[in-house]
């Protein structure tokens, strides 16, 4: 009885470390299909993601990160980033909020200090040090109340209570605080980063008084010591300084890099906003090439695919090299049911693409497969099979890969496709199915049938085969 009594308390002293766990940090995890499995909203878009290793490669240089960490779009319309092992996450809102690259540049940067600092294994720690903490004084003071019980002395019973609740207490408090020292310290560290590359911490200090302002305008009373971040206040307190005496603090970004930024910006828009946000957000240059490129997309979305190409042309005499301009172009074609011009703007877009993103050569693909022809099929599997060795993960390319197959009647590689496209979904148990009905087509020990068997094998697929 006694046992089972200080068991349940143990249980709930985890349970309730788990949530300070999970609210602080996300457990490393090595692909995406595991952030597909938990549900998390990934947007993937090639332009975008062009952009962003743009806006990180020299910080990450500065910071003396591997360049190729992943930046991973959230469809969040908060403005947030965080980052889980060597992936950095950045969700649409801040995207969307942030007016200047400059300002997302000073997220990157922050969050780059996080992963040059350590400080998710170092959290890590802390989360053990706080559930051992926790778990002992439960021990403590269920064993006080259990000996209060023994004595029938009702006031060593209260202590005992009082001993469990206070360290676990102590545990939270020492864990908040843990975490404000090392967001202060990523602040820091992406002050240097900006002044290594010649950049303003301005954007940062703007988000700061962001956050200060919408804080203010709740009306919300905030314990700074109940929190995991250091209040807009104390942040902006602690950097100003150091950002207005910077030679660089005046700097502004250049102007082809804000035009981007704009479309960016108006991409998201017209895709999360709907129909009249590109006129809200381009008040103050309804004609500029933001603008533009938002009406074109709005009537792609909304309206008559036909017209959004002749504004696509429009655009594209403007940027006759805009691989994106290409895309949206490839995007109106399919719309209005034209898969052999939308393969055209495609190949375009993916012979101009300096990032050269896996995304446009499996739209490439995806168009090719609709013309319906067995040579357009083969042809789109080349594609999509180029883009997926640029984007392994890109579980719709397996989807595309496996559609192809199927025209051709090749069952074997389709199911394996299919297979693989669950497998970066998150579906293990999907994936081993296919796996295995494909590998029963395949020869003993061919390259496809070891590859159905590395799925069938799977640590991820046994794990969740166990339940």
């Amino acid at each position: 009885m006694q046992t089972r009594s200080l068991s349940s308390l143990v249980s709930k002293s985890a349970r309730s470390l788990a949530k300070i766990s999970l609210a602080a940090a996300l457990s490393v995890s090595t692909s995406v299909s595991a952030f597909a499995q938990s549900r998390l909203p990934v947007v993937r878009d090639a332009e975008i993601e062009a952009l962003l290793r743009d806006y990180a490669r020299p910080i990450f240089k500065a910071a003396g990160l591997r360049s190729n960490i992943d930046i991973i779009l959230v469809n969040d319309p908060s403005f947030n980033a965080f980052v889980a092992g060597q992936r950095m996450f950045v969700n649409t809102g801040a995207l969307m909020q942030a007016e200047t690259p400059n300002e997302i540049i000073g997220v990157i940067a922050h969050e780059a200090g996080h992963i040059a600092g350590g400080h998710q294994q170092r959290l890590r720690e802390q989360l053990a040090r706080a559930q051992t903490m926790a778990i002992v004084a439960t021990l403590l003071g269920a064993g006080a109340m259990v000996a209060g019980a023994a004595t029938n002395s009702g006031g060593l019973g209260q202590v005992g209570g009082g001993i469990a609740m206070a360290g676990n207490e102590v545990a939270r408090r020492g864990l908040l605080g843990y975490q404000r020292t090392e967001e202060t310290t990523a602040d820091r560290s992406a002050i240097t980063y900006l002044e290594k590359t010649g950049q303003s911490a301005k954007g940062m200090l703007i988000t700061f008084r962001r956050f200060q302002s919408a804080l203010s305008l709740s009306g919300a009373k905030i314990d700074p010591y109940q929190i995991s971040h250091p209040t807009p206040q104390d942040r902006i307190a602690n950097l100003e300084q150091l950002a207005v005496n910077s030679p660089n603090y005046d700097r502004k970004d250049p102007p082809a890099l804000q035009l981007r930024h704009d479309m960016m910006r108006a991409k998201i828009a017209v895709f999360t906003d709907g129909q009249g946000a590109i006129s809200r957000m381009f008040r103050k240059d309804p004609r500029g090439l933001g603008a533009q490129y938002g009406d074109a997309m709005n009537t792609y979305l909304y309206g008559d695919p036909r017209a959004a190409v002749t504004k696509v042309d429009a655009l594209l005499k403007q940027q006759p090299k805009n691989p994106y301009f290409y895309e949206l172009r490839g995007d109106a074609l399919m719309k209005a049911n034209q898969p052999a011009k939308a393969a055209e703007a495609y190949a375009k877009a993916v012979q101009l693409d300096p990032a050269r993103s896996g995304i446009l050569p499996i739209s490439y693909g995806q168009a090719l497969l609709a013309i319906g022809t067995p040579e357009s099929a083969k042809k789109a599997i080349t594609h999509i099979r180029e883009g997926l060795d640029i984007d392994r993960e890109n579980s719709a390319g397996y989807r595309y890969l496996a559609q192809a197959y199927g025209q051709l009647g090749d069952i074997a590689e389709a199911e394996l496709a299919t297979a693989e496209g669950h497998y970066y979904n998150g579906a293990y148990k999907d994936a081993q199915i296919f796996a295995m009905r494909a590998q029963q087509k395949f020869k003993a020990g061919s390259p496809g049938w070891v590859r159905a068997q590395d799925i069938i094998t799977s640590r991820k697929g046994l794990k969740n085969n166990d339940g």
